[in-house]
């Protein structure tokens, strides 16, 4: 089996088992806080799938990246939903239920939103090179490898919640193997390439990230704890949902990497924002505990 192969096996199954992970954690009522508040489901869907991609067209047009790099910064763009937002929403501090509650509206709708979105906007920074998707493959695609197992993790959970909580912690470690075992596949096998990454494409990476959180705090609404919930997760894509797609349609390209490498960076920048974040907010409750 070639490197190819192996890589579009493991995403695939890195893919369908965090789905299921995620649903396994979701209770009812973070889904129903969030179905009764139709305005911040509004705001999440234009923060996430207006201002994050508009934000990356307009970084890729001004950088002039390639067109198979810019393919992968647009595929991260229209992929919200990550996993990793919720627990970076309490380390800031955050509205953790709301963060639970976004995370799924967001990694459910993106099985439709996001090839449709790049079927749009592909074009707009493809340059002389053709580049396209075969939407509808991708949304069959999608909805079988991520909705799919997102409402049979949620299933679980609401018919047998006792056999869920049991599940969900070797669910989530399992997640980390696999997410970790998938993103050095890719790594080792590209290294050369990886090396090769100019300077200004880091820049090029954190601006993307600044203009995601920038996003969610603009449409986060009041209150720091839920605005705190919108930025996570604005600003944390969906990695594993970015390769899937990446390597379904531009497979064995820079494209891989570009999204793998995006993927690294923005996870570990929010991670150490978070963390900044949170600092502010206990050092705030600490000066003025009425907060």
């Amino acid at each position: 089996m070639s490197i190819d192969r192996i890589v579009n096996l493991l995403a695939a199954v890195t893919l369908f088992e965090m789905m299921v992970t995620i649903g396994l954690g979701v209770k009812v009522a973070d889904i129903a806080g969030l179905a009764r508040d139709r305005r911040t489901v509004a705001r999440a869907l234009v923060a996430n799938y207006l201002l994050v991609p508009a934000a990356a067209v307009g970084l890729l047009l001004l950088f002039h990246a390639a067109p198979l790099v810019g393919a992968a910064f647009l595929i991260a763009a229209v992929c919200p939903g990550a996993p990793y937002s919720p627990p970076f929403t309490g380390i800031a501090k955050g509205n953790v239920p709301l963060a639970v509650g976004l995370m799924l509206v967001l990694a459910g709708s993106s099985a439709v939103a996001a090839p449709l979105l790049l079927s749009l906007l592909l074009p707009l920074v493809s340059g002389d090179q053709q580049l396209e998707i075969d939407t509808a493959k991708m949304v069959e695609t999608l909805l079988e490898d991520q909705l799919l197992p997102l409402c049979a993790g949620l299933f679980l959970r609401h018919r047998l919640p006792v056999f869920a909580d049991r599940l969900v912690r070797p669910a989530r470690a399992l997640s980390l193997i696999l997410n970790v075992a998938l993103l050095v596949t890719i790594l080792t096998d590209q290294f050369g390439l990886l090396v090769a990454i100019p300077p200004r494409a880091f820049g090029g990476m954190f601006l993307l990230v600044l203009a995601a959180l920038a996003a969610g705090w603009l449409l986060g609404g009041p209150g720091h704890a839920d605005r705190t919930a919108m930025v996570m997760a604005a600003s944390v894509r969906n990695v594993a949902v970015s390769l899937v797609i990446a390597m379904s349609s531009f497979p064995g390209t820079p494209a891989i990497l570009a999204t793998t490498v995006f993927g690294l960076f923005q996870t570990i920048a929010m991670a150490l924002i978070a963390l900044g974040w949170g600092r502010l907010a206990r050092s705030r409750l600490e000066h003025d505990p009425e907060k």
